[in-house]
Parts: structure tokens; sequence; C-alpha cells
């Protein structure tokens, strides 16, 4: 059981992505919840903004402690999605259906499902805005909307993926492009980017290249592509101990690394792609390519920015140990749509909804909360079909491991955590609201010392 949430990570935390659009559902006859096109009531005793990992935990946790009854989640989406499958997906080791399924089936039984958007929030008059302007109150309030894509930033994009060569692990109408394009791959450049903002699992966009080299050596076509990360960042990864690593295996595999590249514009027509040098603000360089990987710029929900719960970005603006809000008592934050500065990651949102589960407890008795978040997360670098190197980390940026082994070594063990046995925890264990993190076990497997 040292495994369950250890690797929950590239978080799912919404279940809609690009371009997905919400439509007509029709309802199970299995009556496994309460659905509603717009909210049955117009109060609920806590309100879950969201219908992702976070908010669908959190229902579990809250049905638990004030009845299903009195709890909704507002989600639009009538699909779920397990995305960090899409790793693999992506590079034709996982098929893409097996990361879905309906949300329905993932909603607690009893807890409203109000099949609406979020427009606006007031936090002042404990309310919120729903569409046709529907407004619906609360006592206590979850915000779990998740991260925004947009492709739409990067110039020729997203219409760029009409053309072949080109595919994204980031959105369900993408991810089987890039295993298209690795699959037709002859000879030439190999592009895989990361964006100039944050993004939800940091790891994802070298997954996919490591896949990418391994594909082609297996196939024989690796002496004709060169591999190319150009990326944004000013180093490969934010811990130290991994970084170091991954230079060795990019090393190994002979791959270029380009830091300071930010992909501003897709020439599709042309196989094209333009990067700002970060270094040089208004020096560009032009690449050709063969196969290009895009990971896309993302930020807060359109609803956060401007609005009374959020930071200048538009984060929701919470207390990073206890995830209450910084001016709103009543109000929480979880996972993507947080200010919380640790790596935006399923596994980071099972430790928080531990932390957040026991925060509203206290708040609901009118207690102070008292349970710390220490930012833990995880990320399983994927470094190959059988490879994984299972990174754990905290706000600190300091390894924070559950197994008494070197976590920075690669293990095929931890591969088959990653494509395995997460998946089936994550639908079972996560999502119910059981799992909060691998702390005890972490505690147990080092007798005590951490």
């Amino acid at each position: 059981m040292a495994a369950i949430g250890v690797a929950l990570s590239c978080s799912c935390l919404r279940p809609g992505v690009w371009l997905l659009k919400p439509g007509a559902h029709t309802m199970s006859s299995l009556g496994l919840h309460t659905a509603a096109r717009c909210a049955a009531k117009d109060y609920y005793e806590v309100l879950i903004l969201g219908g992702g990992a976070g908010g669908i935990s959190m229902s579990a946790r809250m049905k638990r402690k004030v009845g299903a009854e009195n709890v909704a989640v507002v989600e639009p989406s009538k699909t779920h999605y397990y995305q960090p499958l899409w790793t693999l997906v992506g590079a034709g080791a996982k098929q893409l259906e097996t990361s879905a399924r309906p949300t329905e089936s993932v909603m607690p039984k009893g807890v409203e499902w109000i099949k609406s958007r979020v427009m606006a929030l007031d936090p002042d008059k404990n309310c919120i805005r729903l569409e046709n302007d529907i407004k619906v109150s609360y006592k206590y309030l979850i915000i779990a909307l998740g991260i925004s894509l947009h492709y739409e930033k990067i110039k020729g994009l997203p219409e760029g993926f009409h053309h072949p060569k080109i595919g994204s692990n980031y959105s369900v109408h993408t991810v089987e492009k890039t295993w298209k394009a690795l699959q037709d791959f002859k000879e030439g450049n190999a592009i895989f980017t990361f964006p100039n903002t944050p993004v939800k699992c940091a790891g994802a966009p070298q997954k996919i290249m490591y896949l990418s080299e391994a594909y082609w050596r297996k196939t024989g076509k690796r002496p004709k592509a060169n591999i190319l990360f150009n990326t944004s960042l000013g180093v490969i990864f934010g811990v130290k101990k991994y970084a170091d690593a991954l230079t060795e295996i990019i090393k190994e595999r002979n791959i270029t690394v380009n830091y300071k590249r930010n992909l501003v514009e897709v020439r599709a027509d042309k196989q094209e792609a333009v990067f700002e040098n970060l270094d040089k603000p208004g020096v560009t360089e032009v690449h050709q390519y063969e196969m290009l990987h895009v990971t896309p710029p993302m930020g807060p929900p359109d609803v956060l920015i401007n609005s009374p719960v959020s930071d200048e970005i538009g984060w929701v603006d919470v207390n990073k140990e206890t995830l209450q809000h910084k001016k709103y008592p009543n109000v929480f934050g979880i996972g993507d749509c947080t200010n919380l500065p640790t790596s935006k990651t399923a596994a980071a949102v099972a430790a928080q909804s531990g932390v957040l589960d026991k925060t509203i407890s206290l708040v609901m008795k009118n207690q102070l909360p008292t349970k710390k978040y220490d930012g833990y997360t995880s990320c399983p670098l994927v470094t190959g079909y059988n490879k994984v190197i299972l990174a754990e980390f905290d706000y600190n940026a300091q390894p924070l491991e559950t197994f008494p082994i070197d976590q920075s070594k690669e293990r095929i063990t931890m591969y088959h955590m990653k494509a395995d046995m997460m998946p089936f925890l994550y639908w079972n264990a996560l999502l119910k609201g059981y799992w909060g993190g691998p702390a005890p076990i972490r505690k147990l497997m080092h007798l005590g010392l951490k």
C-alpha cells in the first residue's frame, strides 16, 4: 500500500480540456447521484466548484462529514479524465479510452451534480453565479477549478494541429496526434517544448521526449533523429537530486537541451517552430521539425481572474499550510487553481485533500486549523517504456521520498506502479476520498525518521 498516491501525479484536476464542450447528459438508471442542469436548491452547506480530482475527492469527504444532500459540485463536463495516463497514450503504451469515465460514475452517490459553469464568485455575500444568472449560496466553499490551457497564445495554434507531425499530450483532442507523429517520424528534428508559464505536471513535457527516443531506438530510427528539448526554464528540473539524474540520461541519449527558449509561433504548413530567446527579448529562432510536441501556456481559469478570491495573477489566494483562504475563512482552495508554491500534480491534490479535510472539520467547530501541508508533490519521471524515476519533494524543493531506496535511479518497479497500479488507485482511492497522501506510509517505511 506504500505506493498509493505516491505517483498520483501529473494532475487530472479538471475533467474538461481544450475544446471539450458540455453536452446533454443521460441519467443512469442506477441513480448514482442527483444530477441537475441547474441547481435543484439555492443553498448548500458545502459547495464545490470543479469536478476534477480535487473536487471529486473533497465531495466524497464532505459527504461523509455533512451528508450527501448538503453537498453540491458544479461541473459542466460529462467526462472525467485520468490525465496522468496521457503521457503513455501519446507514446502508444496505453489507449485513450482507458483514461475516461462518465462524470456521473465518479460523483459520490447522493451528492448533487450541478451541470453548469461558474460565471462569478461573490464571497462577500457567500454566493456564486452560474449560467443563466442563477445564484447559489453556501456556508462553505471549496474551489477546485484546475488550470486552463492556452494553445491560442501560440501563433498558429490550435489550428496547426490539423496538420501532421504535431501533437500535444495535454489535450484529449491532440494526445493521439502525438502517437501518430511519433510513428510517422522519418528523419530530422524532433522538438519538445516547455512554456514560459506555470504548468500542471512539469515533468510531462520531457517524459514524452524520453519515450520517443526509446521508441526510435527500438524501431531503428534513432540515428536519424535530432532530439531537442526547448524549454523556457533555466534548469532541467527544479529539484537538484533528480535534475542531476536526468542530466546524465540526457547526456547518455545524446539529447540537446536549449534553455530559455519559449515557443511563440508554429507554422505547421511549413513544419517550422519559432522560439523567443528569453535571455535576448525580441530575438527569435526558427527551427524546422519532423515532429513537434507542444506543451501549451497555462493559467488560472477566466472566472478567477480579477475575482475577490484570487491573487493579482488569478490564482486562489490560500494559506499554504491550511489551504484556507487568506481573507474569507469559509472559503478554501485545492489543486492547480491555487497559488500554493508547489508543483501542480494529482499527488499534490491527494496530500492537500487530507489536510483540507482536517482544516474544514476544525473550522466547522469554530476552531483554528492545526494540520499543516508541507508542499508534498510527486512526479514519476518516465524515462523509457519500462523505467521511471520517482521524484517526490516538498515546498523547499527537497526530496521527500516514500521508499527507503534512492528514488533518483531508474526502476522497472516504479514504471509498473505508474502505468498499472496508479490508475486503479486513482479511481478507487483518491476520488473516493480515502487517500490523503503517503506521509503515514513514509513514516513507517523510514522507521519514523521522516
